[in-house]
């Protein structure tokens, strides 16, 4: 493969491309393709939160499932933030029995996201995917060891341009999440800003998914 879509919803696959499908509980397991499995904070209703965990348990044993999520907080969510807490804490713990990376949907909660990490004090490696913030935000997630994925949003944002160039490589992803904009074209922007070939941020990025994935 020479890139790595670490969180997408589009189900087209391209033979050079690997990309986790982001899926929910109710979806059909993907045949061929990597995904991932959550309970996204926007979707939590508690009449099927029991079976929810079920599907997501039971999908978890496909060999082709490398990760839960996305699942997180939300505080712009209409879903009651306690209600979410509860749900995020299960996940957890799911991540650490199934040995699952987490990949984590996050809207103003980082605050309570570091604070979890520190409670639970994880094995498995936490994601924040569609990051879109500043330094100082992703500093304290690098600091707890808690890896950023950044996508398109980038290509158009200075301010997250220059957080970028602030960040190292071993603790960066890439995804398309539902943008259209082909991965490819996320690599070459973020290589540019980096100012490294492209070659180099494409193994660097291998390397970090070799790391912490189970393929």
């Amino acid at each position: 493969m020479d890139f790595i879509d670490i969180h997408t919803h589009a189900t087209k696959q391209c033979p050079e491309i690997l990309s986790i499908i982001n899926i929910y509980p109710n979806n059909t397991v993907p045949k061929n393709n990597p995904f991932s499995i959550g309970i996204h904070p926007w979707y939590i209703t508690e009449n099927n939160l029991q079976l929810d965990f079920k599907n997501v348990e039971q999908k978890l044993y496909a060999k082709n499932c490398l990760a839960i999520g996305e699942c997180g907080l939300d505080k712009l969510s209409k879903t009651n933030y306690n209600l979410q807490i509860s749900v995020f804490k299960k996940l957890i713990l799911l991540s650490e029995k199934y040995n699952k990376p987490l990949i984590i949907h996050c809207v103003k909660a980082f605050n309570d996201i570091i604070h979890l990490k520190k409670e639970y004090k994880p094995q498995q490696q936490w994601i924040i995917h569609g990051f879109n913030k500043n330094k100082q935000i992703a500093n304290d997630l690098i600091k707890n060891n808690i890896i950023i994925s950044i996508g398109a949003s980038f290509l158009r944002n200075e301010k997250l341009q220059n957080t970028i160039k602030e960040i190292p490589v071993e603790n960066i992803f890439l995804e398309t999440d539902d943008s259209n904009e082909p991965i490819k074209n996320i690599y070459n922007k973020f290589a540019q800003i980096k100012e490294k070939d492209l070659s180099i941020v494409k193994q660097k990025i291998t390397e970090n998914f070799n790391r912490i994935f189970i393929v």
